[in-house]
């Protein structure tokens, strides 16, 4: 197993998942700068919202995370702010930094579509980078597979994959791999696109789809009830989206 401890400043860890996810941030944060500049937008207005919007998200990610699991931090409350431990869910921090953003957009009369658009493709390419941290320590793995199955990973996956004497699918890497194609696919449709807010909705709709289906791979799912949250969150997004992006492109084609 990979120690989740990189460094150690005198009394102080510097654990792996802390500098992945920073990682994730800031190279996410250059590539919405250098998409705004491209977009006539004042990249101003971009490090502004990530101030905001960055913070949001992480407190988003880890209340969606707790809440969902209040039968143990309930128990240790402590815990709750161990956020180097994992347990920082997506869909939390999408809304924490989305509720952020539109703040920020409303109170300085911008368009959210356009904004959004900007944005989307940096989002993805965290989230690529983020589920390395996940690798890190263990978390966010399949169910079991065979010795023959994992040996078609790298070595290294392998290694960090075999828990409690058993092989598991490497479902951190399912993600990122199809977080990373889709965010090739929204750099490369980003001149095609037919409306503003479509690389969002995009975005939205192909990251819920692979999520879906990996997440029914998963063994610790945030569970409501018999269903999996990501699962019933992905079905309800690919909907709206879907709902949305067809709106939207009638009234391009039927724009003077």
């Amino acid at each position: 197993m990979i120690d989740p401890v990189a460094i150690e400043l005198g009394p102080i860890p510097i654990h792996w998942y802390g500098i992945i996810i920073t990682t994730a941030f800031i190279l996410g944060s250059a590539l919405a700068y250098y998409q705004a500049l491209k977009s006539s937008v004042d990249p101003e207005h971009i490090l502004n919202m990530l101030i905001l919007i960055i913070p949001a998200a992480i407190i988003g990610a880890r209340l969606y995370y707790v809440l969902f699991n209040w039968e143990y931090y309930g128990s240790n409350p402590l815990e709750i702010f161990s956020t180097w431990h994992g347990g920082l869910a997506f869909h939390g921090g999408l809304i924490g930094g989305f509720l952020a953003g539109y703040f920020y957009v409303l109170k300085k009369k911008l368009n959210p579509w356009k904004l959004a658009d900007i944005l989307a493709p940096s989002i993805i390419l965290g989230q690529a980078i983020g589920r390395w941290g996940n690798f890190i320590n263990q978390e966010a793995f399949g169910g079991p597979v065979t010795a023959e199955f994992i040996s078609r990973f790298p070595i290294f996956i392998q290694k960090q994959m075999f828990i409690a004497g058993q092989y598991h699918h490497p479902t951190f890497l399912y993600e990122s791999t199809w977080n990373l194609l889709v965010f090739a696919f929204l750099i490369l449709y980003r001149a095609r696109k037919k409306f503003s807010g479509q690389l969002f909705l995009l975005y939205l709709a192909f990251y819920s789809a692979g999520r879906f289906f990996i997440e029914g791979l998963r063994t610790d799912s945030l569970m409501l009830g018999p269903l999996r949250v990501a699962q019933l969150v992905s079905i309800l997004l690919i909907i709206t989206t879907t709902v949305i992006i067809y709106i939207k492109t009638r009234k391009a084609r039927h724009a003077p």
